[in-house]
């Protein structure tokens, strides 16, 4: 890093008890006072420097204190020394501090040719914004001086520093020596130009405070040179940088929500604002960063109550590439430790309906029109050939479009695993009954169906249920009168066979009849199963009775209560349930035409 010395004579300030003094043959005559330390100096060597001093010892002789001054005790003796003509050295690590100084007693040209004030201004100037690591360093400790940095435009030339040498060639700026540790001394150019691809400046400026990161990431992206990319890794580095960990759990999380400390509530608010401000900073463009990250902010602005428009945007931009996501990334966190709820269901909801808007907006067939005159003629006197390839592009957007909601049906297929076993794996089987009233088993994927049957927890009677309607499907599928029969797996003809059910043979038709005639809730009563028809045997129709009798039971007691885990699932809206459902069709749709 580069520094400036001036002055030539040696330092001779010393402490005597409670002051600070300078070794002379001379008596000290001046006494001044700074943030509570004395100072016995003498009034030439600091009046002739400094116009303050100056204009305070001729308007009021007894006063002697300097209230407020930047910087403190070192910056004041930083001032001295150079009165007094003693070697001081002046880098990007105190250069703030002495400018705000000398600007506070008026060291400048009007009473000396030369004075401090123009010395530390060149050097700023000069050396100190063209080097790369320099320029950080100082933009750093402005925010011990907001307001003087402000003032005397220190900020600013920081900035524009930063993001010209952000926005150039690499081969243009000129590297600090911390850097060149990791961009080793013997790179080529075209190593240096290979860092800039990376995003070589993105670890450096994470240094920054939020307020000025983001003064300084604004500047970056008005520039217009960045890719959109960079832009989106550098926030993630920030990111990861300075957000607590995204993975906390929930007692960790109950304990800060619990804590009425002052300080822990001030981390809190600090973490938020700069959660907002990188959701601020995000690109409009959708490649920029990665689903995943988005859903990491997500689960950030729950665990620290952030915005509800915040929380709006990410699901926003969420569901722009949904199809990216993997299901632990959609495990969100609730926003309060005491909900009964693992998960926050409702913000998934909301970017599925974000993500179901987006897809019923279909691409269009060709290009708006405009006014009325060229356009029109332009429009009427198109090619077929160009009418053809607008109609291909269509459909390959189409194509697109349907493809990513299928990926998304899926996502969906084992969210729903996951929360479900997650939430309800200490429900009795009363309970469980009650929960399954919701699914609807004409609609399940195929991969669902395996599961369900393969799923010890689930009542028998939805097994049942859902083994009938596969049978029923692979009647249904049927190849110039020729019965087309699915494959099962080996361990459901087995649970199949235990209950006197023909695979190869199944009773579609009794089945279907039984249930179309019923109601969603007659449908789960035993006495469609009970026809002479159906090839259930007596043992499987005395069990799935005596159940419907325990859950009768269950319902009689404590005057119909409803048991806590049971209204936790139930306190779910009926929006998520509707949303979940669309998607379930989806997939079960795509299965149907394969």
């Amino acid at each position: 890093m580069k520094f400036m010395k001036l002055g030539s004579r040696p330092d001779t300030f010393y402490t005597s008890e409670d002051l600070r003094c300078v070794s002379s043959e001379v008596s000290s005559d001046y006494t001044i006072e700074i943030s509570g330390s004395r100072y016995h100096l003498h009034k030439f060597p600091l009046l002739s420097k400094c116009l303050r001093l100056q204009r305070m010892c001729s308007e009021s002789p007894e006063s002697n204190q300097l209230p407020d001054f930047p910087g403190g005790v070192e910056a004041f003796e930083l001032c001295a020394k150079y009165c007094y003509g003693m070697t001081i050295t002046i880098s990007a690590y105190n250069i703030v501090a002495a400018r705000c100084a000398a600007e506070y007693l008026q060291m400048s040209e009007e009473v000396e040719k030369g004075n401090l004030v123009y010395k530390l201004e060149v050097f700023l100037n000069t050396c100190i914004l063209n080097g790369w690591r320099d320029s950080i360093v100082t933009l750093h400790t402005t925010k011990a001086f907001p307001l003087w940095s402000e003032d005397l435009a220190i900020t600013s030339r920081c900035i524009e520093a930063i993001a010209s040498k952000v926005l150039s060639h690499p081969s243009k700026v000129s590297l600090s020596h911390s850097h060149s540790r990791r961009v080793r001394d013997d790179d080529t150019s075209s190593n240096r130009a290979a860092a800039a691809s990376r995003g070589w400046w993105a670890e450096d400026i994470a240094e920054l405070g939020i307020d000025l990161y983001w003064r300084t990431m604004i500047a970056i992206k008005s520039g217009g040179k960045v890719p959109s990319s960079l832009i989106g890794d550098a926030l993630r580095v920030y990111a990861s940088k300075w957000l607590p960990s995204l993975q906390r759990n929930r007692k960790q999380v109950g304990k800060k929500e619990d804590s009425d400390s002052d300080s822990e509530s001030d981390v809190s608010s600090k973490h938020r604002l700069l959660l907002e401000s990188i959701i601020s900073l995000l690109p409009a463009e959708k490649a920029a960063v990665s689903c995943s990250f988005l859903l990491k902010l997500l689960k950030a602005a729950n665990i620290l109550n952030a915005s509800s428009s915040s929380k709006m945007e990410l699901a926003r931009r969420v569901a722009l590439q949904l199809e990216e996501a993997t299901v632990s990334d959609l495990l969100i966190p609730p926003t309060s430790y005491k909900s009964e709820m693992l998960y926050d269901v409702d913000v998934v909801a909301t970017i599925l309906e974000q993500f179901m808007i987006l897809g019923q907006t279909s691409p269009p067939t060709s290009p708006l029109r405009g006014k009325k005159g060229m356009m029109d003629r332009r429009q009427r006197s198109r090619s077929a050939e160009n009418i053809d390839l607008e109609f291909q592009e269509s459909r390959r957007s189409s194509s697109a479009s349907h493809s990513s909601k299928l990926k998304v049906a899926k996502l969906v297929d084992g969210y729903l695993q996951q929360i479900a076993r997650d939430a309800h794996k200490n429900l009795n089987k009363s309970e469980r009954k009650r929960i399954c009233r919701v699914l609807d088993c004409k609609k399940l994927s195929m991969e669902a169906c395996m599961h369900a049957a393969q799923n010890e927890m689930l009542p028998l009677r939805v097994v049942v249920q859902v083994l009938f309607y596969e049978q029923a499907r692979a009647a249904a599928a049927t190849n110039n009168g020729e019965v087309k029969m699915t494959e099962l797996p080996s361990n459901i003809k087995a649970l199949l066979a235990a209950h006197n059910i023909d695979p190869s043979n199944p009773s579609a038709a009794a089945f279907s009849t039984t249930t179309s005639m019923a109601g969603p809730e007659d449908q789960w009563s035993v006495s469609g199963l009970k026809s002479p028809k159906s090839k259930l045997s007596g043992t499987l129709r005395s069990k799935l009775a005596e159940d419907e009798e325990i859950d009768e039971r269950f319902m009689n007691q404590g005057g119909g209560r409803t048991p806590s885990r049971f209204k936790a699932f139930c306190a779910i809206p009926g929006r998520p349930k509707k949303m979940f459902s669309k998607f379930l069709s989806i997939n079960r749709n795509s299965n149907d035409k394969n």
